[in-house]
């Protein structure tokens, strides 16, 4: 049997929360992540002091060479969870803002009239996706706009911070007090993933709210469809 076409609504609400599942699941891969790269924290755990002799191999002091192979397994548990924590982070950055930037698009498409059957990125030279711009339009009537306005400033100073902080790492001489500045930006943009996942959520809920007129006319179409239907049965 044939697919069931989906009604637009769906199918663009259905578009918008794939990418929040995308994102959610980079964030607990993230969180996963830095769990395990803490169980084996030097700054925590003491390794055993057992040392194992390599032979073959020689200190500088012409000693057969020996390690301590706890230590040494730890060392190379913490550099490979770490590398995983740091992949996991941008993949989840990456993710959050690709699910607010789609939300956003959504919300915009349809308060200008537009029916999308889903979210819709350009992409690159490369072929990789752009982000769509961020903001929301205003939303007369909506609840939930000042908490979306909020949210949508406290991402732009994390973007903003990260801007700052790469354009201040990137140059070849900084000051004492542009490596503050340095330090206090990359502290901000460390909340960058976060803030744009809150967004989306809450840019998620205005698609929702956007969609309501769409979706009552949908169901008037319906409901008059069966009402022809019923009378043409009867005559």
């Amino acid at each position: 049997m044939p697919e069931k076409t989906q009604h637009w609504t769906d199918s663009l609400f259905d578009s918008v929360y794939a990418l929040y599942e995308t994102a959610h699941e980079y964030q607990i891969a993230l969180r996963a992540a830095e769990v395990t790269a803490s169980t084996v924290d030097f700054d925590r755990r003491k390794s055993h002091e057992g040392r194992i002799a390599l032979e073959g191999r020689t200190s500088i002091y012409g000693r057969t060479y020996t390690r301590p192979p706890h230590d040494y397994a730890l060392m190379l548990l913490s550099h490979t969870y770490g590398e995983a924590a740091s992949l996991m982070r941008r993949r989840y950055t990456e993710a959050s803002l690709l699910f607010a930037s789609g939300a956003a698009w959504a919300v915009r498409s349809v308060h200008a009239g537009e029916q999308p059957p889903v979210v819709a990125f350009e992409t690159d030279k490369d072929g990789d996706w752009v982000l769509r711009a961020l903001y929301t339009p205003d939303l007369d009537r909506y609840a939930g706009a000042a908490d979306l306005d909020a949210a949508y400033d406290q991402l732009r100073r994390c973007m903003d911070a990260d801007e700052y902080g790469e354009e201040l790492a990137g140059r070849d001489e900084v000051s004492e007090q542009e490596a503050g500045a340095m330090f206090d930006a990359h502290a901000e943009a460390d909340g960058l993933a976060d803030a744009a996942f809150a967004y989306g959520l809450l840019v998620q809920k205005a698609v929702n709210f956007v969609l309501l007129e769409p979706r009552r006319a949908r169901e008037r179409e319906i409901a008059l469809a069966r009402a022809e239907a019923q009378r043409a049965e009867n005559a």
